[in-house]
């Protein structure tokens, strides 16, 4: 059961990050990558890291790709002349896939027992790998590269603002 979720979460985050790439529109293009970052956070389960998970999800999916759906709106997508060719069958197709989704998952989320011991024996040491340790290293040994990111993706959001707003003006 776990090799089948395997490969297809696999398969839903590789397919979802081609599209981020393929689309021609910046919205759908942002969709895909929430759906690429929901898969990865999924094989992370499969991988019994609930934490690194949970924080794929709260931080990339939720708090950055908001940042980032912020600027996509910035530069109005949704004009009148980009509003025309919205087809209207993807919405169907998007509520087949959330039912589809979520009657995978059911089962899956439904057994996963939080007080189980994980089955790789290298997770029964509760040092390798805790929250602790992780944040530790996360502010000892690697804060100058998580900062530089940090800094990284505010230039690269006032980048953006400058030019949509360089377009407007003209």
């Amino acid at each position: 059961m776990e090799t089948v979720l395997f490969y297809l979460f696999a398969t839903v985050a590789l397919a979802s990050a081609v599209m981020v790439v393929v689309n021609r529109k910046v919205f759908y293009s942002a969709i895909s990558l929430i759906i690429c970052l929901c898969s990865v956070a999924v094989l992370y389960l499969i991988l019994e890291s609930p934490f690194i998970a949970a924080i794929q999800i709260i931080v990339y999916a939720g708090a950055i790709m908001v940042v980032f759906l912020f600027v996509i709106m910035l530069l109005d997508p949704f004009s009148s002349s980009i509003m025309r060719d919205k087809k209207k069958f993807l919405a169907y197709i998007g509520v087949l896939l959330g039912i589809l989704t979520i009657t995978l998952l059911y089962p899956v989320l439904r057994s996963y027992d939080i007080a189980q011991t994980p089955k790789n024996p290298r997770f029964l040491d509760r040092e390798v790998g805790s929250i602790k340790q992780l944040g530790e290293s996360l502010f000892n040994e690697y804060l100058l590269p998580f900062e530089m990111t940090s800094v990284l993706i505010l230039i690269a959001i006032i980048g953006v603002v400058v030019l949509a707003k360089r377009q407007v003006s003209k």
